[in-house]
């Protein structure tokens, strides 16, 4: 045999007959494969189903990928998703994506396998196995990259959810290449989607784009409200419509239109137009509260509101995830506006990671001072 040939599957189940001197009945008694099908592989005359490829893999007590080159040549004789999908799931498993390539680059030659291969990716996706459906979604969407489809549109999507990791420039980048695509998606999709593109857009600062995207998310939120879609998405769709408030309000903070932030609060406040009176609507209602009430302090304080400072200091007294971030705020707007700021520092001064050192400002901590200027 030439290196790196293929061998056949029933050339190794009769050589390993052969060798431990084994007839049908006795194989067949060890692979639970009925002889008269054992007999049929070995003449060639029926093609494996992938059931009776790891029956026998097992009863050969071969590694249970070690055949799995020679089936992808095979099947592609009686190419049917009977006996591709069982053995897609199977290489994911194992982590074969070299055999994911190989059967999914040649079955895309013919059209006819693109709903099923994207079906599948589905169902890797659902189950985490995330390389492998990206090689699928990839292959699919390659496939109708001039039909613009919703189908293509879900695979860019889903494609964007497997890439989006820890290297911010590079989820900047996916979220460039995805978002051409969101128009298309099915409405059940958009919401998250939207979500995930803003707050990947958040991480880079691409506020005008993430204002943008938050007005589409309001207006498709709106109308989902209204008239719901077939499919729910991940979050309850008054929390997208109040989202998209708060998001708008985070980019007038950002502009330093303090006084257009706080118009948005109150949008986000209002929930008199909810109609969800359960557990899930009553805790939502509670988060976006209390968001605006730390955000209202917040905005009025950056305005140049000194009545703001305690009672933003009481309010992130008692949540101590909140007060280094709060602190930083303090310490910028005391800059600005030259509040007096000496006893909240030291009301908080277990929190501030640095010994004090005076300046003309007062008993500012200068690490903090510092940090701020240089933002």
């Amino acid at each position: 045999m030439e290196p790196g040939a293929i061998v056949k599957i029933r050339d190794v189940l009769q050589n390993y007959m052969k060798q431990h001197e084994l007839n049908y009945a006795r194989f067949s008694s060890l692979s639970g494969v009925n002889q008269g099908t054992l007999s049929r592989i070995i003449q060639g005359k029926t093609p494996i189903s992938f059931r009776q490829l790891e029956a026998i893999t097992r009863a050969m007590e071969l590694p249970a990928d070690s055949l799995f080159d020679s089936y992808i040549e095979e099947c592609f004789a009686y190419p049917t998703s009977v006996r591709i999908r069982p053995f897609l799931i199977r290489c994911a498993e194992l982590g074969r994506l070299d055999c994911i390539e190989k059967m999914v680059s040649r079955l895309l030659d013919d059209l006819f396998y693109k709903t099923a291969l994207f079906e599948i990716g589905e169902e890797l996706f659902s189950n985490n196995y995330s390389e492998a459906a990206a090689l699928l979604y990839e292959h699919v969407s390659e496939s109708e990259k001039f039909q613009h489809s919703e189908r293509l549109a879900l695979c860019r999507y889903r494609l964007f959810q497997i890439s989006l990791s820890k290297d911010l420039e590079a989820n900047f980048q996916a979220a460039i290449v995805f978002e051409r695509h969101i128009q298309r998606l099915d409405e059940s999709y958009q919401l998250d989607a939207l979500k995930q593109l803003i707050d990947v857009l958040i991480t880079v600062k691409k506020w005008q784009k993430v204002d943008e995207l938050a007005v589409e998310m309001l207006k498709i939120a709106e109308v989902q409200y209204r008239r719901p879609p077939e499919g729910k998405p991940k979050h309850p769709i008054y929390f997208y419509v109040m989202y998209a408030w708060l998001i708008r309000s985070a980019v007038c903070e950002e502009r330093q239109d303090y006084k257009g932030a706080l118009r948005y609060v109150d949008k986000y406040t209002d929930n008199s137009w909810i109609k969800e009176q359960d557990d899930e609507a009553r805790r939502y209602i509670q988060q976006f509260k209390e968001w605006a009430t730390a955000n209202t302090y917040l905005y009025r304080l950056l305005s140049g509101e000194a009545e703001a400072l305690n009672p933003y200091a009481d309010y992130i007294a008692s949540r101590p995830d909140e007060i280094m971030l709060a602190l930083g705020y303090i310490v910028r707007a005391a800059l600005k506006f030259k509040y007096d700021i000496d006893e909240i520092l030291k009301r908080f001064s277990a929190y501030i990671p640095t010994f004090l050192f005076p300046s003309n400002a007062g008993d500012y901590n200068q690490a903090m001072m510092n940090a701020e200027c240089a933002q």
